[in-house]
């Protein structure tokens, strides 16, 4: 196989056999979220510019970047009025999704929940963890023309149900635009404070704390590479999430679903930008055909069919392999964000999925659908860090912290294992004072 323009549609057709087959998906797998220089150099200028000057240089920064016009922090402050007021404003079908989609997200979080243990061993010592929730994290909402408001619901309901005391956002809101939908989000979601701040002097708000802005103790949600570059400067002042890149789906398909229906799961995932991915694997050659014929009829009638089109054409593949197994191995390989297992029996895949951000099970289920109402989190890991990292959740919004209680028998026994450690380690001070607890 080779790349294969089809009506203006020029995705890869590649194959598992290719005596290059490696080598080409690695080179179109590749992203560099990296930042350069020139970018890096101007995030330290705004995160110090924000940690000397406080208030003053958000408005400063405000103005100059999302062309406003605002003396004060207290224009860009939105209370909870304006988030109430923007929920019973929507028209009645759009909050009723909103209301559905916040609930079903809140129950599947609710089961994530973990709980404190101890136990208690022979000699009455006691050991244990201790979940506690952050004071406060920080939410992260692209503004403008890239407004989720899905977005605002995955980042702070599992906040919510983890127990932060307070939940901060930050919007941009370029030319003074709201978005409705996520002011609506955000109440709904329990918000606490929102502040219509972007850019990397939002999350250095968020990080330090101004005169207004509360400090935080991390910071989640998704944003253009300044705001990533930030986010990853301030790690170690606060936590942060993870540094996502672009938009990711890998289906495997066993040649038994619709091509209409696999083109426009891939569309859903290119539409996003032109730096997201779209793969399909089938060991259907003719299967293969029949999407990619549907990718051209399709795209036409697309909204963002230009993105689509160039994300497909940067990024995108049609995979034949040689069968289940070697589809299996590509999954793994990928590690993707999101996972979409089109087959007969995909139960009997998921022994063998070890790295993947989230499954779609079966011919039915979209990507679409966990991206808005399913209720597992949409804000998961992407460029191949499936493989060590998780999709975001309530645990991201607790920490645990370890219980020792030793009675004094316990301390005489653990005291003499310490000791003897201690003193091969030449830490006297810290074999002393186990001794001291032992019992004569």
């Amino acid at each position: 196989m080779s790349e294969s323009p089809t009506d203006g549609v020029d995705i890869a057709r590649l194959s598992t056999e290719q005596d290059d087959f490696d080598a080409r998906l690695d080179h179109l797998l590749s992203w560099e979220g990296v930042s350069d220089a020139t970018i890096q150099q101007r995030v330290d200028e705004i995160l110090a510019e924000v940690r000397a000057r406080g208030d003053a240089a958000l408005v400063e920064y405000s103005n100059r970047f999302d062309r406003l016009s605002v003396v004060s922090m207290a224009e860009l402050t939105l209370g909870e009025p304006r988030l109430r007021e923007a929920y019973e404003g929507l028209p009645a079908q759009q909050r009723d999704a909103l209301t559905a989609a916040a609930e079903r997200i809140r129950v599947y979080h609710e089961h994530q929940k973990p709980a404190s243990w101890q136990y208690t061993e022979a000699d009455g010592t006691v050991l244990g963890q201790q979940v506690t929730p952050l004071d406060r994290a920080g939410i992260y909402v692209p503004g403008g023309k890239a407004a989720y408001p899905s977005s605002v619901l995955m980042n702070a309901i599992p906040a919510h149900v983890a127990g932060v005391r307070e939940i901060v956002m930050v919007v941009p809101t370029p030319d003074g635009v709201l978005n409705e939908l996520v002011l609506a989000a955000a109440y709904l979601a329990g918000v606490d404070h929102v502040f219509t701040l972007g850019g990397a002097q939002a999350v250095a708000a968020l990080a330090y704390g101004t005169e207004t802005v509360p400090r935080v103790d991390k910071i989640v949600g998704p944003g253009n590479i300044y705001v990533a570059t930030a986010k990853r400067a301030v790690f170690g002042q606060v936590g942060i999430d993870m540094i996502a890149g672009p938009s990711e789906i890998l289906v495997v398909s066993d040649g038994g679903t619709d091509p209409d229906w696999l083109a426009m799961d891939l569309f859903s995932q290119a539409e996003h930008d032109e730096d997201a991915q779209a793969i399909l694997v089938s060991w259907d050659e003719a299967h293969l055909a029949d999407v990619e014929a549907a990718i051209a009829r399709l795209l036409p009638t697309l909204e963002r069919a230009e993105i689509v089109r160039e994300s497909l054409s940067r990024r995108g593949m049609l995979i034949r392999c040689r069968d289940r197994d070697e589809a299996a191995a590509l999954i793994n390989r990928i590690a993707p964000e999101h996972l979409e297992l089109s087959v007969a029996n995909p139960e009997g895949w998921l022994g063998d999925v070890r790295h993947a951000g989230a499954i779609f099970m079966g011919r039915y289920t979209a990507e679409a659908l966990g991206d808005y109402c399913a209720g597992p989190n949409h804000v998961l890991p992407t460029s191949g860090t499936a493989r060590f990292s998780s999709p975001l959740g309530v645990y991201d919004f607790q920490k645990r912290s370890s219980i020792i209680h030793c009675s004094a028998e316990g301390a005489g026994e653990l005291g003499k294992i310490a000791s003897t450690l201690a003193r091969g380690e030449s830490l006297t001070a810290h074999a002393r004072s186990a001794e001291y607890r032992l019992k004569p």
